[in-house]
């Protein structure tokens, strides 16, 4: 992280402090006398000038809106403060590999008594970089390729092409993000894509050829994104052995929806958060744009997350949703919701239980799972400080329900039939959270509620991922 610089300031010769993460935590340094200290933070200044050095490639009337409210700082701590929110803001547009602030006191022939000159030194991004990683899935890994040309237009734009081959999907895609000048939050981002996966619980191999553009946007604490997609989909069967069911959805299809998602979120963290809460509310709508898939699709996700007594932290969480078909035509399996496994309702294999067929897993028009957990230190705090600190103990209780419709029925037959045969499961465990990428649990599973069909994992269980119910 840079350093804010604060230079000499007649007739109070000070250095500026280092600046942490959150401006709220910027404190005016101590001095040994009381009455220096009260007249260097309360003396009004004025900025009068912000240089930015180091400018290549990047627009100019970019920049202006990260830096405006610099010039409205009063006093030289709300400076350093400004200052330093403008460099977080120009650090994020993810055109710069750093970004250091000196202040100093104005120069020249129009200096004022208690002016003062703010200047950005900034290093650009190359215009083309490379990466290789690895990426934690849903119970999959996968090794990443990946080709970037930051500020490709000089606003901040950003073309990827990346490839990605993992243990059950492979892809590859060209997508170009695009914000709005003076506000990250809003921007649109464009895809194209090839996308080929494998679902041993199907018995299904899918590959996915698809164009995609979305608009993102935030609206009061929400943000809000706009969707619309086009793909071919191809369907075939993984084994000689797939059921008749899974054979008859084989071949070739197109789907042209519109979604829109709302999400908001305040936890402290995504992969393992100790206080906070999600809402995530997702829609989506297939057909009306084109296409032979035609279906409306609901679904929604919550979380709560309170720190009680002894650092232990009690975390409840609430998955829902709805696939409604429109017009005669059934709904594909490649649209329907899937349930069970490390991620979801522990104790049951991945993604197998609900409506099957000759052991072959269809997926359900209609489901729920919740989750009630509890978070402790491990056992006489081993490495605490350090190593130690990122495992947890994990007590849980899930539960859960995947089921097909008829939605001649009416609502109430919906709830009943969803509250009907119950699954759940309990146990504990050991998670490792891998910084905020994802995490990793161990745990020992009691199944219970099993309904014929459903495939158990009664006793240790091992799962990894970026989202646990």
């Amino acid at each position: 992280m840079g350093t804010v610089h604060a230079r000499s300031l007649d007739p109070l010769p000070m250095r500026g402090p280092e600046l942490g993460v959150q401006p709220d935590d910027i404190e005016a340094p101590e001095t040994e006398h009381e009455p220096k200290q009260e007249v260097l933070e309360n003396k009004n200044v004025v900025v009068q000038r912000v240089h930015i050095d180091g400018l290549g490639r990047t627009k100019e009337d970019l920049l202006t809106y990260e830096i405006a409210e610099v010039f409205r700082a009063k006093n030289l701590i709300d400076v350093m403060r400004k200052s330093h929110e403008a460099r977080q803001k120009l650090l994020r547009l993810g055109i710069f590999r750093k970004v250091e602030v000196v202040i100093d006191t104005s120069r020249g022939d129009d200096a004022l008594p208690n002016g003062l000159d703010v200047t950005f030194e900034v290093t650009e991004l190359r215009r083309l970089t490379g990466s290789y990683n690895t990426m934690v899935g849903n119970n999959e890994g996968s090794m990443v390729l990946g080709l970037k040309l930051p500020n490709a237009l000089g606003r901040a734009e950003k073309m990827t092409f990346q490839f990605s081959y993992g243990t059950k999907e492979t892809s590859y895609g060209l997508s170009f993000f695009k914000p709005q000048p003076g506000n990250f939050e809003r921007n649109i981002l464009l895809n194209v894509y090839k996308v080929t996966g494998q679902f041993p619980w199907s018995s299904v191999r899918e590959t996915d050829r698809g164009v995609s553009g979305e608009l993102s946007f935030p609206v009061w604490k929400t943000s809000q994104t706009l969707k619309w997609e086009g793909v071919w989909r191809e369907l075939g069967c993984l084994a000689r052995t797939a059921s008749f069911a899974v054979r008859e959805e084989s071949g070739h299809s197109l789907k042209s929806s519109l979604s829109h998602s709302m999400v908001i979120d305040t936890r402290s963290s995504s992969i393992l958060p100790r206080k906070g809460g999600l809402l995530k509310i997702h829609q989506e709508l297939a057909g009306y744009t084109g296409g032979d898939a035609s279906f409306l699709k609901e679904d929604f996700e919550i979380q709560l997350n309170k720190t009680l007594f002894w650092d232990s932290v009690l975390s409840a969480s609430l998955w829902g949703g709805v696939l409604l078909p429109i017009g005669d035509k059934p709904t594909s399996i490649a649209d329907r919701f899937y349930l069970g496994g490390p991620t979801s309702i522990r104790g049951f294999s991945m993604y197998s239980m609900g409506p099957q067929s000759e052991g072959d897993y269809l997926g359900g028009e209609g489901y729920w799972a919740g989750g009630l957990h509890l978070y402790t230190p491990l056992p006489f705090r081993p490495g605490r400080g350090g190593f130690g600190d990122l495992f947890r103990t994990h007590f849980f209780l899930n539960a859960g329900n995947l089921c097909n419709l008829n939605y001649g029925e009416g609502p109430q037959a919906h709830l009943k039939k969803l509250a009907e045969c119950i699954r759940w499961s309990y146990g504990l465990g050991v998670v490792l959270r891998l910084g905020n990428i994802a995490r990793l649990e161990l745990n020992y599973c009691i199944p219970m509620g099993v309904q014929s069909g459903d495939r158990i994992c009664d006793g240790v269980q091992f799962g990894a991922g970026i989202r646990f119910l």
